[in-house]
C-alpha cells in the first residue's frame, strides 16, 4: 500500500504511474478535494479540516511494508517508527538514520522563521526533484516486492 499525503504533493501522477506498474495500490489522503479515480487500485480519503487530521490518518495505518509519501518531517517521523518506507515529493528518504537530524533541522527552521531571522523560503521542485523521486519510488516498491510473501523474487 502507499499512502500519499495529498494535500499540495506535487508528485500524484507519477505516484499513480509507478504504483501502476508495480500492480500497488494507493490510497491519497487529504484535507480538501481530490481528483477522483475509476481506478479501483486508487482510493481518495477526505479527512475533516482539523489540524494534522491527514496526517493522523495516515499515522495511524502506516504498517511494515507500506510506502509513505510526505513532505511533512513529523508524519514521516511516525511513520519511519511504524516502520514504513517513507519518502518525500523530491526523493529524500526518511528512515531510522536520519529522522533524528531531519526533525532537529525542521525544528531549527521553524525557530529562525519564527524569530525573523530566515524568510522561510523553499527552493523551487525541479525536473531533478521530481526524476530523483521516481527513482526512489521504484526502489521502495521493488524492495516491497521482493520482502512481501508471494512476492517476487530479484
Amino acid at each position: 500500500m502507499i499512502y500519499v499525503d495529498a494535500d499540495a504533493c506535487p508528485v500524484k501522477p507519477e505516484i499513480l504511474k509507478v504504483a501502476e506498474r508495480h500492480d500497488l495500490e494507493v490510497t491519497f489522503v487529504a484535507n480538501s478535494g481530490l481528483r477522483p479515480s475509476r481506478d479501483p487500485m486508487v482510493k481518495n480519503v477526505i479527512v475533516s479540516g482539523a489540524f494534522d487530521a491527514a496526517d493522523d490518518w495516515i499515522a495511524e495505518r502506516a504498517v511494515p511494508g507500506d510506502i509513505v509519501v510526505t513532505a511533512d518531517v513529523p508524519l514521516a517521523g511516525r511513520c519511519v517508527r511504524a516502520g514504513a518506507m517513507v519518502t518525500g515529493p523530491s526523493g529524500r528518504v526518511f528512515d531510522e538514520s536520519n529522522i533524528g537530524i531531519a526533525t532537529a533541522m525542521r525544528d531549527l527552521g521553524q525557530h529562525l522563521r519564527e524569530t525573523g531571522e530566515s524568510k522561510g523560503y523553499n527552493a523551487a521542485f525541479s525536473p531533478r526533484d521530481r526524476s530523483r523521486f521516481l527513482e526512489t519510488l521504484d526502489r521502495f516498491c521493488r524492495r516491497l516486492k521482493t520482502h512481501t510473501p508471494g512476492g517476487d523474487t530479484p
